[in-house]
């Protein structure tokens, strides 16, 4: 082998050697480079992955917040929709109470409703004076009429170029208008009672209404005047039918007062006729135990002028129950002023004050509590006087508030305590009254015993029957 490739086999050695290295060299640059391109690839990956997961997190933000606005469109659709409904209930509602209004209007019930209670506008003092002002009230009703102010055409109405046409059709519009208002304000004003006159009133103004709307498209009216004038006539009627009622009631109480009366004074002539049959029969026995006085002696003298004495007593008290008899029947306001309860029947403090000129006042007592109510009444005080009813009248005025009826004033019954009543005797009644405080309400408190009873032993036979059959609950 020749030096010259020796050198060259060292040469090419060298030259592969030092090709090797840096190839090591290369390769390790370029997987370190690798690496370093792998890590930043997973940082991107990994930041990619962040990316994604923030634009998923992001949309469903932007679904959410597209969610909203929906929902918020939707919810102020419902709102306006809610409005709308709101408005239309609102004046579904006014309509509502309109119509019934209306239909109360024209029901007959007992009841006064929203429009109060009646207050009198002419509050004339007897019913004939009502029946002469109803009669002057129609008749201004008719010259109403003929004078042609009760309903009024505001338009001269030409028909087929005629006038006299028009004048023919306006007087029957008139006349037709006239008719069916009448007819209308008739109607009620016949019917008319306690319990509808403010209603009624009410129906005769919508008819007016009612008529002249109608009346419009012809420019013919009912006028105001007519329409009070008939309203004056439906007051007038309701307060005649009032006044009559009252009137009756009034003569009624008059006819109980004068029964009253008779009834006492029927038993001051009895007790009278009594006293007198008593005074002449103790006078015959005492003449003839006078004429006796010579007739007998010693203990019979002694006995006979001790039955003497007796028959001149019994003779002086029958003489002075004549008297009384007389005097009470001669004396119109002397009586008895009663204070007396029924608490089964009324509750408790409620009192009536009464008068009866009654010899025997109790027995007014016991007739009122006979079968118009369901027990007896309790007395509590029963007071004499020479002027029975200005008592009574003091006590009624003195609880005039307390009253029980306000309508009726003769019904005596009012609600106050016992101790006032006692109080204002005391203050202003000169005399003392012994008061009965405790109302012993007999039959009232064993009915109350007996109920009582009846409930307890239902009770325990519903107990009895509950452990006889206690399966049966389930």
């Amino acid at each position: 082998m020749t030096l010259g490739l020796i050198i060259t086999i060292l040469a090419l050695g060298i030259t592969l050697f030092v090709v090797i290295n840096q190839c090591k060299k290369a390769k390790g640059k370029l997987n370190a480079e690798i690496q370093n391109k792998n890590g930043e690839l997973a940082r991107r990956i990994e930041e990619n992955d962040k990316l994604n997961s923030d634009l998923e997190r992001f949309s469903g933000i932007v679904s959410i917040e597209t969610e909203i606005e929906l929902k918020n469109k939707e919810f102020s659709e419902i709102q306006a929709s809610a409005t709308e409904l709101n408005d239309k209930f609102i004046n579904a509602k006014t309509i509502f109470k309109e119509l019934e209004k209306d239909i109360k209007l024209y029901q007959n019930d007992l009841e006064f409703i929203d429009l109060g209670i009646y207050e009198p506008i002419f509050d004339l003092e007897t019913s004939e004076k009502y029946k002469e002002k109803i009669t002057q009230i129609v008749t201004r009703q008719k010259q109403l009429i003929k004078g042609g102010n009760a309903c009024v055409c505001n338009t001269e109405w030409v028909v087929g170029n005629s006038r006299k046409q028009g004048e023919i059709m306006t007087r029957r519009y008139i006349n037709l208008t006239l008719r069916a208002f009448n007819g209308e304000c008739d109607s009620l004003i016949s019917k008319v009672r306690w319990n509808n006159v403010k209603r009624f009133e009410e129906r005769i103004k919508k008819a007016f209404n009612a008529i002249n709307k109608l009346g419009k498209s012809n420019n013919t009216f009912l006028t105001d005047k007519y329409l009070k004038l008939k309203l004056d006539e439906l007051h007038l009627v309701y307060e005649l039918a009032h006044k009559k009622h009252q009137e009756k009631e009034e003569a009624r109480e008059i006819r109980a007062q004068q029964r009253e009366e008779e009834r006492a004074q029927r038993e001051f002539e009895k007790a009278r006729k009594d006293a007198e049959m008593e005074e002449k029969r103790y006078q015959k026995a005492l003449e003839k135990a006078k004429k006796d006085l010579g007739l007998v002696s010693g203990e019979k003298l002694d006995e006979l002028n001790s039955q003497i004495a007796q028959l001149e007593q019994n003779l002086k008290d029958a003489h002075e129950a004549k008297e009384r008899a007389i005097s009470r029947a001669q004396e119109t306001k002397s009586g008895h002023v009663y204070i007396i309860s029924n608490i089964g029947s009324f509750g408790e403090n409620v009192y009536k004050i009464g008068m009866t000129r009654r010899l025997e006042p109790m027995d007014r007592v016991k007739e009122l509590g006979d079968a118009s109510v369901p027990f007896t009444f309790d007395l509590h005080a029963m007071i004499f006087s020479e002027n029975a009813p200005e008592l009574e009248n003091l006590l009624h005025k003195e609880f005039d508030d307390r009253r029980i009826n306000k309508v009726n004033y003769r019904k005596e019954y009012f609600k106050v305590t016992l101790d006032e009543i006692e109080q204002v005797i005391k203050d202003k009644y000169e005399k003392e009254v012994d008061f009965i405080k405790v109302s012993e309400a007999q039959q009232f408190r064993e009915t109350q015993s007996i109920i009582k009873q009846i409930q307890q032993a239902k009770n325990e036979q519903e107990g009895s029957e509950i452990e006889k059959y206690p399966d049966s609950l389930f």
